[in-house]
């Protein structure tokens, strides 16, 4: 194992993560609690522990990918895939919670969605682990892109 690899892939998806933080912060408690939501809305409490371990997941799935980097014929294609699907992470918090763009947040976590799949059947064809650590991932922003269409059909 080589650690200072791991380390570096778990704060890479862990700092993306408490940059979104900062974008929801403010948000939760003043904008968020406005708005209508469905009924099958989870608790704000849920989200940090399930984001939390999902980024570690993510961090984890990327270090079995590292791992294997010289056996990978495009692995700057690879790299290249997985920041996108990071940089979208972060950016529908900040379109979502800071700008309060619902409707541009569903387009957002749409498009997410899809990278994430093209993102965790690459990581499956370098390691199968890896492929598999994306599978909470691609079920959570399923159920986050079905309640963010939820919400912007009640708001």
């Amino acid at each position: 194992m080589k650690f200072l690899a791991f380390i570096l892939n778990l704060a890479l998806t862990l700092s993306i993560g408490a940059l979104g933080g900062l974008a929801t912060a403010q948000s939760v408690k003043v904008w968020y609690p406005t708005l209508n939501k469905p009924s099958f809305n989870p608790p704000n409490w849920l989200f940090a522990p399930v984001w939390t371990t999902l980024y570690i997941l993510i961090g984890i799935a990327a270090y079995l990918v590292w791992l294997k980097r010289k056996e990978i014929v495009h692995f700057p294609r690879t790299v290249a895939i997985y920041l996108i699907q990071l940089i979208l992470n972060l950016a529908w918090s900040f379109i979502f919670f800071y700008l309060h763009e619902i409707g541009f947040a569903l387009a957002e976590i749409i498009l997410m969605l899809i990278v994430i799949v093209v993102n965790a059947v690459m990581f499956y064809k370098i390691d199968k682990r890896a492929g598999y650590l994306f599978i909470p991932y691609i079920l959570w922003v399923s159920f986050a892109s079905f309640l963010t269409y939820n919400i912007l059909i009640l708001n």
